[in-house]
């Protein structure tokens, strides 16, 4: 089974910058997709960037240009670098991983347990 670990969260004033990681254990195969998501209280959980197998990058209109997901395969860890944060980025953010893993067949999907990000003057 794969273990996804986020840190990087707090608290930091408009405009300022945070960049978080998300730490994988596990025999994993491919990683098919990789993400980080946010949910605020009283929000639908957003989908905020994406890094897809091959490369490719997927962001929220809110957030491009802004914020930059990226990978270490050697480390098995994501990050999601974000500056200029604006308190509507305020929430809690989790990682997620679409993988196959070593083994066993098909897809397998995990979740972070988030990390709090706060943008507050």
């Amino acid at each position: 089974q794969v273990h996804l670990v986020e840190s990087g969260g707090g608290l930091v004033q408009p405009g300022g910058s945070l960049r978080l990681s998300c730490a994988a254990s596990g025999s994993i195969a491919i990683i098919h997709f990789m993400g980080w998501y946010r949910q605020a209280p009283g929000k639908q959980r957003e989908l905020v960037a994406a890094l897809i197998d091959g490369g490719v990058t997927n962001y929220a209109d809110s957030v491009k240009g802004r914020f930059t997901i990226s990978r270490d395969n050697a480390k098995n860890t994501s990050y999601l670098q974000m500056n200029s944060l604006k308190p509507e980025d305020t929430a809690n953010y989790m990682c997620y991983a679409d993988v196959r893993l070593s083994d066993r067949s098909g897809r397998s999907n995990y979740w972070g347990q988030g990390t709090q990000v706060t943008v507050s003057s």
